[in-house]
């Protein structure tokens, strides 16, 4: 009887082996999840013509804050470009001038929702020198 438990229980393990050895995946690298992530996002529009949108209650809330269901992440053009360019430069292997092209868009965008990426992204450009 404790042979046929113990050999339960050891193909238990054996069985087991496969499905835990799939759990442990890579994480993907600082550069490969804002790659991922700058192309989630989409430049936002200038628009020359005045919109307004109203809410039911609650407090007065700039267009920007509104919440819209189904809505991508938006970004300024600009501010998206810049940030591409620096990626580009690390793509090329350029890690001076990726240092520089990050600093920039940090000094240039301080409010981006990009800013803390590239401080991790400048942060990992100075300790990989």
């Amino acid at each position: 009887m404790k042979k046929l438990i113990a050999l339960f229980v050891l193909l238990g393990v054996v069985l087991a082996m496969p499905s835990y050895a799939a759990g442990t995946t890579a994480t993907p690298s600082l550069w490969e999840s804002l790659r991922k992530k700058i192309e989630a996002m989409t430049p936002k529009k200038k628009l020359s013509t005045t919109t307004a949108a109203g809410g039911v209650r609650g407090a007065l809330a700039d267009a920007d804050d509104v919440y819209w269901k189904g809505e991508s992440k938006a970004i300024d053009e600009d501010e998206l470009s810049s940030f591409k360019k620096a990626m580009a430069l690390v793509d090329a292997g350029n890690s001076a001038g990726a240092q520089a092209a990050f600093t920039d868009f940090i000094k240039q965008n301080p409010d981006s929702p990009l800013r803390s990426d590239a401080e991790a992204a400048l942060a990992q450009l100075k300790a990989g020198k």
